[in-house]
């Protein structure tokens, strides 16, 4: 459902871009978008790590689609190379690719981004990376490991929830409280590990916490072992764009001995970075 507003969001904003490229184009109304277009991207979100392989009832569960749209879609997909078919079992081929590296390669975010992780991975020798809030989850557009392997999701393109992860809060906590406590009742606050929180309460509380000490620490949260704190990059109008942390695993650091050597440099890439966000 998330995801779905955000591609008509998006779909809104490209069609406001006219023809004659006028930044103060009036929104796109409903017959000015292409819903077709909508629907195959839809279909391409359906894959994700849990289920890589779709029939197509389950795609069409997944979209809303009917079942012979939803076959009409796959099928244009893998007419294009954009998915290919193994009996009954759907998969996205490697040239969906195309689409993220386009944005990666184009997107200003990622470009301003990556040379400060760089920085941040220079001088800590530990993992950074960047992200944006994307309905319920954080999407990374920028990482760097500093040749240690942490954590699968600490690379572009990959998506992890908001709600139990640094860079969600801080991202979270650029929100009103009333409309954080309406996010959180939307979400499954599952436990991934035995220091998740999960009550909804404790949650909102801590989101708080985050926005009045301008920083986020999540001690093992979201995946065992992993460590993270993370700051809100700001622009130069004081709202937060995308949140940059610094992960370590647990057996290396405490958290208190992470925060006291990753703080610092983060505010310095926080700072720098709000003159030219």
């Amino acid at each position: 459902m998330a995801q779905r507003r955000s591609l008509s969001t998006a779909a809104a904003g490209m069609a406001a871009a006219d023809a004659d490229g006028a930044s103060d184009a009036a929104p796109a109304r409903d017959r000015d978008l292409v819903g077709a277009l909508d629907k195959g991207l839809q279909v391409i979100e359906a894959f994700d790590q849990e289920r890589p392989r779709l029939t197509i009832s389950e795609v069409a569960a997944r979209t809303g689609l009917t079942r012979a749209a939803a076959r009409r879609y796959l099928l244009t997909l893998c007419h294009l190379g954009f998915a290919s078919q193994d009996r009954n079992l759907f998969a996205l081929t490697a040239k969906v690719l195309r689409l993220s590296q386009s944005y990666m390669h184009s997107a200003r975010l990622p470009r301003i981004v990556q040379p400060e992780l760089l920085k941040l991975s220079h001088a800590l020798k530990e993992a950074s990376s960047a992200g944006v809030l994307d309905g319920s989850d954080v999407l990374c557009v920028a990482a760097t490991s500093a040749g240690r392997v942490i954590s699968s999701t600490l690379q572009p393109g990959t998506r992890v929830p908001a709600w139990c992860t640094a860079n969600g809060r801080v991202l979270l906590a650029a929100w009103p409280q009333d409309a954080v406590q309406a996010w959180i009742a939307q979400q499954a606050l599952t436990e991934r590990t035995p220091h998740t929180v999960t009550e909804p309460t404790q949650l909102a509380a801590e989101i708080a916490a985050v926005r009045e000490r301008g920083h986020a620490a999540v001690d093992q949260e979201f995946e065992p072992g992993l460590r993270t704190v993370s700051v809100p990059l700001l622009n130069f109008k004081g709202e937060t764009v995308a949140a940059l942390n610094v992960s370590v695993h647990a057996s290396r650091m405490e958290m208190d001995e992470l925060q006291e050597a990753a703080l610092p440099p983060l505010r310095q890439a926080q700072a720098h970075l709000r003159q030219i966000l």
